[in-house]
């Protein structure tokens, strides 16, 4: 007799818990996903979960793609070169440095295909509002790594209207830089929040290129990229953001967050992480962080301010969000 019940379908393993939630004393909820830790000659030294599995790094693809773009041709350097690869805050520094760079080229700020958005920090987005401000592509925190997309598409020729299409020449360079510097095939091509072509790795990969970009010789694209974030790290990300407090506090540190709370960080002598919370919850960020970069050896007062992430009940703090690795 034939049964009627389909089978099911093949599950998904279970991650582990990286981070729990405890409210009063009491743990009301957990936070998965996987992370992997590499020594200083590049082997596996742990790995949480399944960091071999492909995700999208997201914005912690964006060295790779700054770097792709000096291998196009565009000469960038200092702040120009940091705000390429960055996911800034939308403080003025910021958007004045993104004018700039397109006026440089020939470019209006209407040449940017990011999506209108709000700045990415709290603080800069209340204040834009109060001062009369609406959702535009200049603040929405990818402009940087737009501008300069666009920029090298008009140094080499290249069409501008294109060159977010996956086909197009700068994009086909990308996918081959993160290829490279991941030491992995792209497992998938998608479409980023600021709607540029986004190449999924595995977590090692993305550990790996970190790496690669700290270890590289001077003069290369990668180690030119990795040298402008760490000399500006305000231009990365802002003045409050612990992509900046890290690279800035315990020197020779490469930092970048991407959106669904992806992060990757590279020391000086390669030891490197590189983690995803599963369900894309930023709060789990700086706890998990932080555990992290102290199983890295990091001894730093930076590393217990990233990974204080308090709960609160009215007016006062009754819990916390912490690291459970």
């Amino acid at each position: 007799m034939t049964s009627s019940i389909a089978p099911s379908p093949p599950s998904s393993p279970v991650l582990p818990v990286l981070a729990e939630v405890v409210r009063s004393g009491f743990t009301e909820g957990h936070h998965r996903g996987s992370l992997v830790v590499l020594a200083a000659d590049g082997s596996v030294e742990l790995a949480l979960g399944d960091p071999a599995a492909p995700v999208f790094p997201r914005s912690s693809n964006k060295p790779m793609q700054a770097a792709a773009i000096l291998r196009a041709g565009l000469d960038l350097s200092g702040e120009r070169l940091a705000l390429a690869a960055a996911s800034h805050s939308g403080e003025d520094f910021h958007l004045g440095l993104v004018r700039t760079m397109l006026a440089e080229h020939g470019l209006k700020t209407e040449d940017l295909q990011t999506p209108p958005d709000l700045p990415l920090d709290p603080v800069e987005a209340e204040a834009y509002l109060a001062a009369g401000g609406v959702r535009e592509p200049l603040t929405m925190n990818c402009s940087g790594k737009h501008a300069a997309m666009l920029a090298v598409c008009v140094r080499n020729g290249w069409d501008t209207a294109s060159y977010l299409d996956p086909s197009h020449p700068l994009q086909r360079l990308v996918g081959e830089v993160v290829a490279e510097a991941a030491g992995e095939p792209v497992a998938a091509v998608g479409t980023d929040g600021c709607g540029a072509p986004l190449m999924a790795i595995g977590l090692v990969g993305l550990a790996r290129a970190f790496r690669a970009f700290v270890l590289a010789e001077p003069g290369t694209a990668e180690r030119r990229v990795a040298d402008a974030m760490r000399a500006h790290p305000e231009y990365v990300a802002g003045t409050r953001r612990p992509d900046t407090w890290l690279m800035r506090e315990v020197p020779g540190t490469l930092s970048k967050m991407g959106a669904e709370a992806v992060q990757a960080v590279a020391l000086p002598d390669g030891r490197a992480l590189a983690f995803k919370i599963d369900d894309g919850s930023v709060r789990a960020l700086g706890p998990v962080l932080a555990r992290s970069l102290e199983l890295l050896g990091v001894d730093a007062p930076v590393v217990s301010r990233i990974g204080r992430a308090p709960l609160t009940g009215g007016d006062a703090v009754v819990g916390e969000v912490r690291a459970a690795f």
